[in-house]
């Protein structure tokens, strides 16, 4: 017979035992990333732009909640190419060609990679941080991504997407870090076409 103390004490040093054990266990956790066929170099994050020399990026904590995701872009068979060599994109829907729009690409180290992608990301108004001085740039005419955000690449940290611009004299240019640069007006008008999903297609 085992005396009532001698229970509690024995029932004690199990749960703690098995406490122990359960906090030794790791979690896993998985985190989705969309790769290209052919790894570009880092690309500059929708706050912070990539730089040679200080190369920050941040996260996605500036940001306000994306989009959900939609099938009506399945739906619609919306679907974007780029071509680079031709600085453009075109809207196509259903197989038809519906509307292109001029841009500007990445340039030479810092080329837009190829490959077949999708919409992963939508932002109005976003806002954007210096990667030097941390200076905080708010929406408005001033800021270098413009009005929209149409994010289709990630490696987890670091973005690549159209986004409008107030240099619109790089429009038709290799001028980025890997985005796909627009005007401002082309830019609104392909925000409200696409969706979370919609396929995105990068030819050379």
């Amino acid at each position: 017979m085992v005396r009532r103390e001698d229970f509690v004490k024995s029932l004690t040093v199990v749960i703690l035992s098995t406490t122990a054990l359960l906090a030794g266990v790791p979690t896993r956790t998985q985190a989705l990333s969309v790769q290209p066929q052919n790894s570009p170099p880092l690309a500059p994050s929708p706050v912070k732009f990539l730089t040679l020399r200080a190369p920050k990026f941040a996260t996605s904590t500036l940001f306000p909640p994306s989009k959900q995701p939609n099938s009506d872009a399945i739906e619609l068979n919306l679907q974007l190419v780029i071509k680079l060599n031709e600085r453009r994109v075109y809207v196509y829907q259903n197989q038809q060609l519906q509307t292109s729009y001029p841009i500007a690409v990445g340039r030479e180290g810092w080329e837009t990679p190829v490959g077949q992608y999708q919409v992963i990301q939508m932002i109005s108004n976003p806002t954007w941080e210096h990667p030097l001085t941390g200076e905080i740039i708010p929406p408005g005419p001033d800021n270098p991504l413009g009005q929209r955000w149409i994010g289709f690449w990630t490696d987890g940290t670091n973005y690549i997407g159209f986004h409008g611009t107030p240099n619109t004299e790089t429009v038709g240019q290799a001028a980025s870090h890997g985005c796909i640069r627009m005007f401002n007006q082309d830019v609104l008008a392909l925000f409200d076409k696409v969706k979370i999903g919609t396929p995105v297609i990068v030819e050379p």
